[in-house]
């Protein structure tokens, strides 16, 4: 059975690497480079930290992605 979850992406102005968030329960939201250890979570918690996250210098975005239960 294959379940949507979602991935938050993040690009910040002045760097080459996007940015994955990685947790969201510390402030600021921590973030990694390795897409394997960003969070997965459900489409309502990733509107929210993409919302908490919005800013002039970056650019948060929804990825959606597929994973086996």
């Amino acid at each position: 059975m294959k379940n949507t979850k979602f991935v938050v992406k993040v690009n910040r102005v002045g760097t080459l690497v996007p940015q994955y968030v990685q947790r969201i329960n510390v402030i600021p939201i921590q973030t990694t480079p390795n897409r394997k250890l960003a969070l997965l979570m459900g489409r309502f918690t990733a509107e929210d930290t993409v919302t908490s996250i919005q800013n002039s210098r970056c650019t948060p975005e929804l990825i959606s992605v597929q994973v086996t239960t």
